[in-house]
């Protein structure tokens, strides 16, 4: 099976009302803003959208809501993980997963399993999930990190696990991956700034943080970059470096949310333990969006 997860994904923030609703009037703006900009699908209720602090109910009514937005027009990536492998299997049996293309399955947090756990964890939900699983590889949130051999394994093993998003920060275990997956199975970058260089090597695109704020721009180099047009993909990726360091400087999506915010396009709303920027980063994106 071949994923339809090519290209530019976005991993959608959760826009806030003042008393820490959701404001679905600004996530309407957004869903439309980003499809009209050239992503080629959407994430909903990734990390992005501080999915820790969304409650079941209101994910579940989050994901109605963009589904009837979307209306088609992209395919819909959802996230739905944990480190309780029951439990997940059970929020994929009870979720409406019509119209939702793909789940997206972060890797085990905080209990760090060792690869054989892993690999049983990943198993156990394929085998239940009745659309595309995509792994999601982040050792900087979760603690532990999915091998080469473990991804192989579980793309040889499972049809429909079909693509990984690869958090981990090292080119070369992802060309590890590369190398030795089957043909079908897709490598998709969960770093902006490593996308360019993922795709040289065999990637096939992004999940995204920084096309929220600058769709046109990151769909632009990912469209680019997999055309073999390297040399003006190199370009929009220097001219964003500075912009994604912004957004990662103070956590995720905190970044983000001040971009988006002095973009007028949603409140700069958060709920705990997540916090607006600083003053200090607050200028410096200020001062940074004066280049676009």
């Amino acid at each position: 099976m071949k994923t339809n997860f090519i290209g530019t994904g976005v991993a959608m923030v959760t826009p806030f009302t003042e008393d820490k609703q959701i404001d679905f009037p600004a996530f309407a703006k957004l869903i439309n803003d980003l499809i009209a900009n050239g992503v080629d699908y959407l994430l909903v209720m990734g990390t992005t959208a501080e999915s820790a602090t969304i409650s079941e109910e209101e994910k579940q009514e989050i994901l109605e809501f963009a589904k009837k937005e979307i209306n088609s027009r992209v395919p819909i990536m959802y996230g739905i993980g944990g480190n309780n492998t029951m439990d997940v299997i059970n929020r994929i049996k009870s979720t409406n997963l019509n119209g939702v293309d793909g789940i997206l399955c972060v890797a085990p947090y905080y209990n760090k399993p060792n690869q054989e756990g892993l690999y049983q964890h990943f198993a156990a939900i394929a085998s239940v999930c009745p659309t595309q699983l995509i792994l999601y590889n982040v050792p900087g949130r979760t603690g532990v990190n999915i091998l080469p051999d473990t991804v192989v394994r579980l793309a040889n093993d499972f049809e429909n696990i079909t693509a990984i998003k690869e958090a981990c920060g090292s080119i070369d275990q992802m060309m590890q991956v590369i190398k030795n997956k089957p043909r079908s199975f897709t490598v998709i970058s969960g770093d902006d700034g490593l996308t360019l260089p993922l795709i040289a090597v065999g990637g096939e695109g992004v999940i995204s943080v920084a096309g929220n704020a600058f769709p046109k721009e990151m769909s632009q180099l990912v469209r680019l970059a997999l055309n073999k047009d390297f040399e003006n993909a190199k370009t929009i990726h220097y001219k964003l470096l500075d912009s994604i360091s912004n957004m990662f400087a103070e956590g995720n999506p905190c970044g983000v949310k001040e971009y988006l915010s002095q973009q007028g396009k949603m409140k700069n709303e958060f709920r705990l333990p997540m916090v607006p920027a600083s003053q200090k980063l607050s200028e410096k994106i200020k001062n940074d969006l004066r280049r676009y």
